[in-house]
């Protein structure tokens, strides 16, 4: 997805939320002076695969959720999927996080060679300067949800979870088959709870972009408007 396509849902969500575009600007350009160029040839083989996009909701948990993950060609997991996904033997092509929870498994997957996709914010600069550094920066891909800089790089998506899901399809993923996702999740807070109904927006666009029906969105989609996510 180009940000032309993405960037007018991106500011519905800045509008919605109340966030700073110039603050995700300025995320985006403390994250461009700790990244490298990063070789997106290593994803070719999302291309024409089965990708489980892995997210961090409570039923993660389940046996059933690692077993589909084994499953699929390649796995994609979201922040702390990446931690339960790994104690249950799975292995994980890419951990796609913002830095809130786990940097330290990102930075130990970094070191073994896993493609660790970390995301900059207007939110979250403290953490980007921290920790970037301290990645083995050939395995990290920056990105933003702002126009893209440098090296740099946007797929659209807003959520850990379904900036995942993106990646997945602009590398050309033939499916897409979603584990650990809670998008009903009544512990968390209202702030996350309206990003979760952000993440299904983003999800059922992606599925009407794709022609295509996810699982995840079969007991929501009636409240999930059709198409184009800003309705």
């Amino acid at each position: 997805m180009n940000f032309e396509t993405w960037e007018p849902v991106y500011e519905a969500v800045l509008d919605d939320f109340g966030f700073d575009r110039g603050a995700d600007e300025r995320a985006r350009d403390v994250a461009d002076g700790f990244a490298t160029p990063f070789d997106l040839g290593r994803f070719d083989g999302l291309a024409g695969a089965t990708v489980a996009i892995a997210g961090a909701g409570p039923s993660i948990e389940n046996a059933s959720a690692a077993r589909r993950a084994r499953e699929a060609d390649a796995v994609l997991a979201a922040s702390t999927a990446a931690d339960v996904l790994l104690a249950a033997d799975v292995a994980i092509d890419a951990m796609v996080t913002d830095l809130d929870k786990n940097p330290e498994t990102a930075r130990r997957l970094s070191e073994s060679g896993v493609p660790v996709v970390a995301h900059a914010h207007g939110d979250n600069v403290p953490a980007v300067r921290e920790w970037l550094p301290r990645f083995r920066t050939e395995h990290v891909l920056a990105t933003t949800q702002a126009r893209p800089r440098g090296d740099v790089r946007g797929f659209g998506g807003f959520t850990d979870g379904d900036r995942a899901a993106f990646l997945a399809d602009h590398f050309g993923a033939a499916e897409l088959v979603f584990v650990g996702w809670d998008l009903e999740d009544p512990t968390v807070d209202p702030t996350k709870a309206r990003k979760l109904r952000w993440a299904g927006r983003l999800l059922a666009w992606l599925e009407a972009r794709r022609c295509d029906r996810f699982d995840v969105l079969e007991e929501r989609r009636p409240s999930v408007p059709a198409g184009w996510p800003m309705e």
